[in-house]
C-alpha cells in the first residue's frame, strides 16, 4: 500500500497530470472553468444569503430559492472536476500545504452549513407552508455561509502564490 506522500507523487506523475502541465491551453482552461464555477456557486449563494439577512425583502424566498440554488449546483458541476484536475498537477505541494487543507476544511464546513440549513431550517419551514421571515437560525446560517465562502476564495487565491 502506498503512503500518503507516495500517493501524492503517483497522482502528480500520472499521465493526466503530465498532460495538463504540458498542454499550452489545458491548465488555463481548467482555471477558467474552476473560476466560472466558483462565480456561479458563490454568487448565487451570496444573493440567497443576503435575502436571508433581510435584503430585498420584496423577493419571495421560495422563488429566489428555485431560481438561484440550481445555479449553485451547476457551479459545483464545474468546480469539482476542474478542481480535482488542477490538484493533480501539483499534488505533492498542495497535499502538504496547510492553506489547501484549510480551504478543504472550509468547503466541508460550507457543505455542512448548507445541509443543516436545508434539512432543519428551510425544509421544515417550506413543508409547513409557513410564510414571512425564517427564524434567526436562518440568518446565522446565511452569515456563516458568507464568511466561509469569502475565506474559501481567499485560501484559493493564497494557493496561487
Amino acid at each position: 500500500m502506498l503512503s500518503y506522500h507516495q500517493s501524492l507523487e503517483w497522482l502528480e506523475k500520472s499521465s493526466w497530470a503530465a498532460g495538463i502541465r504540458q498542454s499550452l491551453w489545458l491548465y488555463p482552461a481548467l482555471e477558467i472553468v474552476h473560476i466560472l464555477g466558483i462565480v456561479m456557486l458563490v454568487g448565487a449563494a451570496f444573493l440567497f444569503d443576503l435575502r436571508l439577512l433581510g435584503f430585498s425583502r420584496e423577493l419571495p424566498l421560495s422563488g429566489l430559492s428555485r431560481h438561484l440554488l440550481p445555479w449553485s449546483q451547476r457551479g459545483l458541476i464545474l468546480i469539482i472536476p476542474s478542481g480535482l484536475l488542477l490538484f493533480l498537477t501539483n499534488a505533492q505541494a498542495l497535499g502538504i500545504d496547510p492553506v489547501f487543507w484549510t480551504k478543504i476544511g472550509l468547503i466541508l464546513l460550507a457543505a455542512f452549513n448548507v445541509f443543516w440549513f436545508h434539512r432543519f431550517i428551510y425544509g421544515p419551514f417550506t413543508r409547513w407552508g409557513a410564510t414571512g421571515e425564517l427564524p434567526g437560525a436562518a440568518r446565522l446560517c446565511a452569515a456563516i455561509s458568507i464568511v466561509v465562502w469569502v475565506a474559501v476564495v481567499a485560501c484559493g487565491r493564497l494557493l496561487a502564490y
